[in-house]
This record gives structure tokens, sequence and C-alpha cells, in this order.
């Protein structure tokens, strides 16, 4: 009896985390759908080689709701999605403010043969932005309060969701879905990859979104602190002294919002590494708790 309450446990837990649902209806567009069984879940939760970009949507409890909605993209240097920690934690704790979540598998691999090159995961973060509007009346959203939350190379993603939504690609559908605004009302960047520049750049991230031998002008137009303007909008920063991926990041980031009066809150802790979601040791610990009035405020009609 007690192991088939275990398993029955397991199971419920497995199926209120939700189905992955298709992005794209068909094949998605940018590169080619690998072979069937590609795609690997390791240990924590971490997937890679995605076969297809998927998501998981979190409604909020229906009593605690407010409209608002985020779409999240899990860090991983582009080469895996840490799923679990920067993905499902985040859901559930957005679920609790009374914020609808869409837990975003775009498409990352550590094989160059997969061509999940920019902008392929660039395409399925704006789609995904777009299927939340979309859906906004069936979802009980309001389309004008969507945001965006990413951890690491998931904050780069962010990132470019945050300033480069005009940019338009021959790859996109065009379906009525991709005719949708894919501004984000908000965003929220942990412990991002913001730059490129080889002082301050991530090397992982900058491998595997632009390949081998990126040129000048791509690693100047995927550095997001380079391409802020006035329409970028609101953002949440938070990073350390000792992370891994250089804390100038955020800064430069944060200047340049302040250099286009773009309204930002910028979080520097003197210790706490990188990867932590949402369970930081020390005074790290405390960034949840300064994201939640902040969240409330921008992502919410008065």
């Amino acid at each position: 009896m007690k192991i088939s309450l275990i398993l029955l446990s397991l199971f419920l837990g497995k199926f209120a985390q939700g189905q992955w649902v298709d992005l794209w209806p068909g094949q998605a567009p940018g590169a080619k759908t690998p072979a069937a069984g590609s795609e690997k879940i390791n240990e924590g939760g971490r997937y890679t080689d995605i076969e297809k970009p998927q998501y998981q949507f979190y409604p909020a409890p229906k009593d605690k709701a407010t409209g608002a909605a985020v779409a999240i993209f899990p860090g991983g240097g582009y080469t895996i999605l840490a799923m679990d920690h920067e993905g499902h934690a985040y859901a559930k704790w957005l679920n609790e403010l009374g914020i609808s979540a869409m837990l975003v598998k775009y498409r990352v691999s550590g094989k160059d043969d997969f061509g999940y090159f920019h902008p392929v995961p660039y395409l399925d973060a704006r789609r995904a932005i777009r299927t939340l509007r979309s859906r906004a009346v069936e979802w009980g959203i309001d389309p004008q309060c969507i945001g965006v939350m990413g951890s690491s190379a998931g904050g780069h993603l962010a990132s470019t969701c945050a300033t480069r939504f005009r940019d338009v690609f021959a790859e996109e559908t065009k379906d009525a879905i991709d005719q949708l605004d894919c501004r984000p009302n908000f965003a929220v960047l942990i412990y991002p990859v913001i730059s490129f520049d080889g002082a301050i750049g991530h090397g992982g991230s900058l491998r595997r979104l632009l390949g081998p031998q990126p040129n000048a002008k791509e690693i100047t137009a995927l550095s997001g602190n380079l391409t802020v303007s006035a329409q970028t909008p609101p953002v949440f920063l938070v990073s350390t002294a000792d992370d891994a991926v250089d804390c100038r990041n955020s800064l430069l980031f944060a200047a340049a919002c302040k250099d286009h009066k773009v309204p930002v809150s910028l979080h520097l802790f003197e210790s706490g590494g990188h990867g932590y979601g949402l369970n930081g040791k020390g005074e790290i610990a405390a960034w949840p708790g300064l994201l939640k009035p902040w969240i409330l405020r921008v992502s919410v009609k008065k």
C-alpha cells in the first residue's frame, strides 16, 4: 500500500506539472527537426538536444489571478535548459503571486549539426510571447501585462526579447499568431549573460549562439547593452560580484537603461555565485523578496 501511494503521488505530481505543447504548427522554422529520440533529460531536469520547441502553461489560481503572465526561459549556456530550478520552480513561485506562467522549452544543443544558432532560440521566445497574447481571452490574461523572465543564457534570451522586438525574420511562419506584437511589457533578468564583449562575455553562450566564427557585427547585435532603446520595457536585474558570468553584464545593461530613461531595478550582491535560482544561500537568498513587489507593481494595470 505504501509503495502504491508513493507511485500515485509521483504520478499526480508529474500530471500537475502539465503537458508539453508545441509552440509551432508542423515543423518549427529556422532549423531542421532532429531525429526522434534525440532529446535528452539529464540529472536535475537538464534538457538538451531539443527536438521540438514546446511550452507548459501554469495558470494562476483563479482566486489570486492578476491577469499578468510571464514567459520563462531557463538558462544553460544555449546548450542545456535547467528546467527544474530555473523553470518549474519559477512558474510555481509566480503562480503564488497570482501570475500565470509559460515555461518555454526553446531549442538548444551542444552540437553544431542541430543548427540551433541565432535566431533559432529567439524565434521560439518570440513565438512564446505571441502565443500568450493569442490565448489571452481563453487564459484570462491581459495582453498588455506579459513579461519575460530568464536566467543566465535564458536571461540573454529575455534581454533580446526586450531590445530586439522590431526584428523581422523570413523564417517565421506568418500565421495569425505571428502577426501579434512580440514586445514584452517587462523583463526579469537573473544573473544574465548580456554582453559578448571578449573581456566580460560568456564564451560558451557565444559559441553556441553564434557558432565557431562569429563576426563583429553579430557580436554587437546580440550584446543587449548595445541594443537598449527608449522602447525597452521596465527591467529587474539581479547578480553577484563573485558570479562566473561577470556582474558587469548586468551593470552595463542597467547603465544602458538609465541612458535611455528605461525604468530599471538593479540588485548587486557581494556573493552567491551563479545558477542558484530561488535557492540562494546567504545574502543572495533575499532576491525573490525584492522581485515580488516590483513584479506586482509593473505587471498589474492600475
